[in-house]
């Protein structure tokens, strides 16, 4: 490093972005990701050991890869080298791994390189690395927002471990929003600022689980802010949350009375077949940062209490919608998330599905230990016949593939729980059971 590239890094130090500078040093000051960094957990272990092999690390924006990276770099005696796959290419990585070539033999120093973004490299690029993973020329951790396991070699895959990053908690965000606030040495403390617990909330809910959103906000909201004139201090209230992130705050608490109001209105909307109150209240929970899941089990919920057999395909979307969601995560799930509730909305409506099941339960309660017909009972063994378990009908065996036979218990002979509705596929069940059953 020469003295111009000292200065640029000390110069850089004092004014990159607040997510930046506020980055752990050490691997005790990381809020968030316990399920692997707990002080129980192996990666944790091996960080503080120094005995990291090769690993890779998945997990949208803003949850800590390159923070985790950074810690990694300061608690390691080895060399540690940082290529980022967008703009580096296959002269860096060779570079890098002469270099670790020469350190392993003169100085017996091993090398760890991370790569950022790693599922940018192609496949040839990939396959270059893969030999210096193999004889441990390099300890590899590379970074990547895409499911690693499409998108980055299978050999490279096969000789790292994988840990998931998940989306840092409200509470996790908190922390640090505070931390940055307060914060002398790395954060915004000196600039004599305080922080509502409004915005505070505001700020962590709507940044979903992407600490460097919600830190550019506080940065942003800081150094744009007047001081107020009674106090002398700079006050970032709900008010300068709202600018500062593009956001405006609703009321929308997701434990309280507001979130039960506001599901039911959903739900309610779907079953009385308004598609614009149902996507209505389906953009204001999303707003508000309600899971995509919850919602996607409501909307299943619907589907099959609602709908049911007047139109079997909407259990059929919501579980197809429900498993794309996940897959897929905001903001395209929004998009997901209204196919199914106007898809539910719009589809006719019958609750005698719900009616079935609960008049059969009743009767089970009701008439108690009803004993299965003979000839229902299992004869696929030997003694079959002698215990009466004969006579079954076999419906394809007659016309229509219906031949009317008692299925119910003796006590139940008569009773009728499914009564299909007028509507939609319904309607169809009847006069197809008209037809059969005359």
């Amino acid at each position: 490093m020469d003295l111009f590239d000292y200065m640029r890094e000390n110069n850089m130090k004092g004014e990159s972005p607040l997510a930046k500078r506020l980055r752990p040093t050490s691997i005790d000051e990381v809020v968030g990701q316990e399920h692997i960094l707990g002080k129980d957990k192996l990666l944790y272990r091996a960080i503080k050991a120094d005995k990291l092999s090769s690993i890779i690390l998945y997990g949208p924006p803003g949850t800590g890869k390159t923070t985790l990276a950074t810690v990694i770099a300061n608690s390691t005696s080895s060399q540690f080298k940082e290529l980022n796959a967008t703009t580096s290419g296959k002269k860096d990585i060779e570079e890098v791994v002469n270099k670790a070539k020469s350190d392993q033999g003169m100085y017996g120093k091993k090398t760890i390189l991370f790569i950022d973004e790693i599922h940018r490299f192609n496949k040839a690029q990939q396959d270059f690395l893969l030999p210096f993973v193999e004889d441990g020329t390099v300890i590899l951790i590379g970074a990547t927002t895409e499911n690693p396991y499409f998108e980055v070699n299978k050999a490279l895959i096969s000789r790292s471990s994988i840990f998931q990053l998940k989306p840092l908690s409200k509470e996790n965000i908190e922390i640090l929003i505070k931390r940055a606030v307060s914060d002398v040495e790395k954060g915004m403390g000196a600039y004599d600022a305080t922080i509502t617990d409004e915005a505070v909330s505001f700020l962590a809910d709507v940044s979903e689980g992407d600490a460097r959103l919600a830190l550019n906000a506080v940065e942003l909201g800081i150094l744009s802010t007047e001081r107020d004139d009674s106090t002398g201090k700079i006050v970032i209230d709900i008010k300068v949350a709202e600018e500062c992130i593009q956001r405006r705050s609703i009321k929308y608490e997701k434990d309280g009375d507001n979130h039960y109001d506001i599901i039911s209105a959903f739900i309610k909307s779907m079953r009385g077949s308004d598609p614009d109150a149902a996507v209505y209240y389906l953009a204001k929970m999303l707003y508000g940062g309600e899971s995509v899941t919850f919602i996607a089990r409501r909307i299943m919920i619907c589907a099959c209490e609602d709908v049911g057999n007047a139109d079997p395909q909407a259990i059929v979307v919501a579980s197809a919608c429900a498993q794309a969601v996940e897959r897929v995560g905001m903001p395209e799930a929004q998009i997901i998330l209204a196919h199914a509730a106007i898809y539910v909305a719009c589809a006719p409506k019958s609750n005698a599905i719900v009616n079935a099941i609960f008049a059969a339960s009743d009767a089970v309660k009701e008439v108690g230990n009803c004993q299965v017909p003979n000839h229902l009972r299992d004869a696929h063994y030997s003694g079959a016949k002698n215990l009466g378990n004969v006579g079954y009908l076999y419906s394809h065996d007659y016309p229509n593939h219906y031949v009317k036979q008692q299925y119910l218990p003796d006590q139940l002979v008569g009773e009728t729980f499914y009564h299909p509705s007028e509507n939609g596929y319904e309607k169809d069940i009847t006069e197809w059971f008209n037809k059969i059953k005359k």
